[in-house]
């Protein structure tokens, strides 16, 4: 995979809730990820969000869950891998796409152990690396690593936006330019 397909790819939220955010500092990753929530809602991309314990950790924070289409699809995990809830293989099957944006929190635990089991189900799996966050840097920065290794793609907010636009001709260009100003 080079580029990402605006057709064929879905977004995945990674556990972006209001305790997690304030435990590893995550405000500008919660922030990246709102703007790809945004481009995704503009660009008729499919969003999944999921939230690990919410009765503990509390709801994704609302400046993603302001954003979410009507029907977005939210899944309630204790599992590590977002793919270890019963059903999520099928319901992610169910959209037909094989490109999955992830961003989340925390990249070494959901976000990586997600990834990594997205790319063995198939899927080309592009992460954005400035919406993600760990308690620590180090953790932050060792996850990513081993993702790339396993065989996903680090990307940021930006690259991933003009992927899916390809042109500044694509209709929706000025909506989603206006999200990175």
């Amino acid at each position: 995979m080079c580029l990402l397909k605006e057709n064929d790819s879905i977004l995945i939220v990674i556990d972006i809730q209001d305790k997690l955010v304030k435990a590893t500092e995550g405000y500008e990753a919660a922030n990246r990820a709102s703007i790809l929530v945004k481009a995704s809602k503009i660009l008729g991309i499919p969003v999944i969000v999921s939230e690990q314990y919410p009765k503990g950790l509390g709801n994704t924070v609302s400046e993603i869950s302001n954003n979410l289409t009507e029907g977005t699809y939210i899944q309630e995990k204790t599992s590590f891998s977002l793919l270890q809830e019963d059903g999520f293989r099928e319901k992610l099957k169910s959209y037909n796409k094989k490109q999955v944006v992830i961003c989340g929190i925390e990249t070494h635990i959901c976000v990586y152990q997600t990834v990594a089991e997205l790319i063995a189900e198939g899927y080309e799996v592009v992460v954005a690396k400035d919406a993600c966050s760990s308690r620590k840097i180090f953790e932050c920065e060792q996850g990513l690593d081993v993702m790339k290794t396993c065989g996903a793609k680090i990307s940021c907010v930006e690259m991933i936006l003009f992927e899916w636009l390809r042109t500044s001709k694509h209709a929706k260009f000025k909506e989603v330019q206006v999200l990175i100003k």
